[in-house]
């Protein structure tokens, strides 16, 4: 077993070795002219990429000291979003090279054509009275037809050659879009989450909890890079929205009780008139689930481990994580909901859609789920999908509703592309009122 997954982990860094190949081959080699300053600055660059990512994710799994976490964590993570869109984007551009290429080889014909064939002297000259061209002593070669259209030959004192004049606008322009979705992308983990609205009719729901809103914030993922401000932003986004209650459906941190208590302090300023409830996510199983338990209960948050409470007007129940399983503290959905009133309306916290199963078969109205980001970096949606029952929004299962958020912060990169980050006012509405 040791053996397979030793090879398995050798096919990886070779298939990533091959892929940064690449990006050195459109992006280094194929845009400069030799081994100069340039080409030496951009393999630096390919080569301390991939060695910062490997080690910022190295140096958090191993619960490395908190403050080498955040120095290798934003370039490491950065780079780890850079390199996909730059292979995405140098993917695409060769579709578009052949034609650049035709192009420029077009504007290069005319242009010789107009050196070339000379312009005659009148237009009423016979071509009896037109003297011979003289040959010259020495053919003098034109400069077009030094070499080939798509020769390496060095550039002429008139610029670079067609194929190296390709690569660069071709290899600048993949390069100008792949920083430009990342830096817009992390632009938008930054500044916070927006808020959306979604209605919810519940068949059970009294007409006296009409309009109760809940807000639904998860996959916070506070760690080495998202720390107390953006807490504190997520905290201030909530309060705006002026909830009834507020459920943090799991992934709040990334990280030991030690390192990132000061960054979760903020949570203490929720406000809502029933109260903050809690449920764990797969993150806080890697980070010590118990501590942060203790911790959340602390800054006034109430954790809802396979339990359930009585609202007016409906139930709020909780189940753990299936990560809790490895700890003997997987869900457990008898303990949360055997024996509660089946006439009542009930509002399940579970932080994974998969869990929607079990849900449908206790005869759950509503679960509030996380976890996928919403794919956080297109094209990870369409792989969330396979994973997931439901990656984003609003689905139905038989008698039951799902709501899946896609999380107020990031997970690795600190960048979103195609799934932008929310909170979510979830309002209950009574088929009665």
């Amino acid at each position: 077993m040791v053996i397979v997954y030793v090879l398995i982990g050798l096919a990886v860094l070779a298939a990533f070795g091959a892929l940064h190949w690449y990006v050195w081959r459109r992006l280094v080699r194929d845009t400069t002219r030799g081994p100069g300053l340039g080409r030496r600055a951009g393999t630096a660059a390919v080569v301390a990429g991939p060695v910062l990512m490997f080690a910022a994710v190295a140096t958090e799994r191993a619960g490395a000291p908190f403050w080498l976490q955040q120095v290798l964590g934003w370039p490491g993570f950065l780079w780890m979003a850079l390199s996909i869109y730059l292979l995405l984007a140098l993917a695409a551009a060769e579709l578009v090279r052949p034609l650049v290429r035709r192009l420029t080889d077009r504007g290069t014909t005319a242009a010789a054509v107009r050196e070339v064939v000379p312009v005659p002297a009148g237009a009423g000259t016979s071509a009896a009275a037109r003297p011979e061209p003289a040959e010259p002593a020495h053919p003098v070669a034109s400069p077009h037809a030094a070499a080939p259209a798509d020769s390496d030959a060095p550039p002429t004192s008139a610029g670079p050659s067609r194929r190296l004049f390709v690569s660069r606008v071709v290899g600048g322009a993949a390069a100008a879009a792949a920083v430009g979705t990342v830096g817009y992308g992390a632009y938008g983990v930054l500044r916070g989450p927006s808020v959306k609205r979604v209605t919810v009719p519940l068949a059970k729901l009294p007409r006296s909890a009409h309009g109760f809103r809940i807000a639904v914030v998860s996959d916070i993922h506070l760690g080495p890079l998202l720390g107390r401000d953006f807490c504190q932003r997520v905290v201030d986004t909530i309060n705006a929205t002026q909830p009834d209650l507020i459920a943090v459906v799991g992934d709040l941190v990334d990280g030991s009780v030690k390192d990132l208590g000061p960054a979760a302090a903020p949570l203490a300023r929720l406000s809502a008139r029933h109260g903050s409830y809690f449920v764990t996510g797969n993150h806080e199983y890697y980070s010590g689930a118990e501590q942060w338990v203790r911790e959340v209960r602390e800054l006034g948050l109430h954790p809802l481990e396979n339990a359930r409470t009585e609202l007016a007007g409906f139930d709020l129940a909780g189940v753990n994580d299936v990560q809790g399983e490895s700890e003997g503290q997987g869900p457990d959905f008898a303990k949360a909901l055997d024996d509660r009133d089946p006439a009542r309306a009930c509002v399940l916290l579970a932080h994974q859609p998969v869990q929607i199963h079990e849900a449908v078969r206790h005869g759950v109205d509503l679960q509030l789920s996380g976890h996928t980001h919403g794919g956080q970096l297109w094209p990870g949606n369409y792989l969330a999908e396979l994973a997931n029952p439901t990656v984003a929004g609003l689905e139905r299962y038989g008698d039951t509703q799902l709501y899946v958020s896609r999380g107020a912060g990031a997970w690795g990169p600190p960048v979103r592309v195609g799934a932008p980050s929310d909170i979510t006012v979830v309002e209950l509405a009574s088929r009665q009122a």
